[in-house]
């Protein structure tokens, strides 16, 4: 009886042991990530990098998470998760100087930076500390996604600022609902991976920045 108690108890202490440890193993590469994708935005903004095709960032952006993925086990995981973020910050850095150089630049980017920090900070600590279980956004926010991408790349011919400020305010709590939804995952999944959670929390944090600027520039009327 008694060792049926231990066995009993020890397995919900092992779950929050391997949680904690996903938690932690996530945050500081996410951290590492973020640091090093904003270097590169800064060497791309130094050295005059023009903007990057639509396609191609898309297709990068969505396609090698599926590599990392699959490589989440490897020692090859690691490197390629700087890969994904250095590209990506690089990419970013023609992005951002494009916002900086409005009239109202430096606070539309800030004012951004600001808001995907107190977004991401905000509702990271809230679903840590309540330990809710947000699984059952999972549907919601991947038929939310699809909706929004098919929306963007419509908007890429049609050019209708209405729409363009529609379809960032629908990022921006999509976006939300993910954060919620992936950190939930980091506390009740036992096999959650770091480096996958990384990945996907860098993601959100880029869209929701990205879609944040254009949200203020819209605005501020500097778009």
């Amino acid at each position: 009886m008694s060792t049926e108690r231990v066995t009993a108890v020890s397995r919900p202490a092992e779950g929050v042991l391997a949680s904690n440890k996903v938690i932690r193993n996530t945050y500081m590469l996410l951290s590492m990530t973020l640091a090093f994708s904003a270097v590169m935005a800064f060497v791309a903004m130094a050295v005059g990098a023009r903007p990057v095709h639509w396609l191609f960032m898309l297709a990068f952006f969505i396609g090698f998470p599926f590599l990392i993925n699959y490589l989440r086990n490897s020692i090859w995981s690691l490197p390629l998760v700087f890969v994904f973020t250095g590209v990506m910050g690089y990419i970013l850095g023609p992005i951002v100087g494009m916002y900086l150089s409005l009239p109202n630049g430096p606070g539309v980017v800030g004012g951004a930076l600001a808001s995907t920090a107190l977004v991401f900070v905000g509702l990271s600590a809230y679903a840590l500390i309540t330990r809710k279980d947000f699984s059952f956004l999972g549907g919601f926010v991947f038929v939310g996604f699809l909706v929004v991408l098919a929306a963007i790349v419509a908007n890429l011919f049609l050019a209708i600022p209405a729409l363009s400020l529609a379809i960032s305010s629908a990022v921006v709590l999509l976006v939300s609902a993910a954060i919620l939804w992936d950190t939930s995952r980091m506390v009740h999944d036992g096999e959650a991976n770091y480096v996958v959670m990384t990945v996907s929390l860098f993601a959100n944090i880029y869209v929701l920045f990205l879609h944040l600027m254009n949200l203020f520039a819209m605005l501020t009327g500097d778009n």
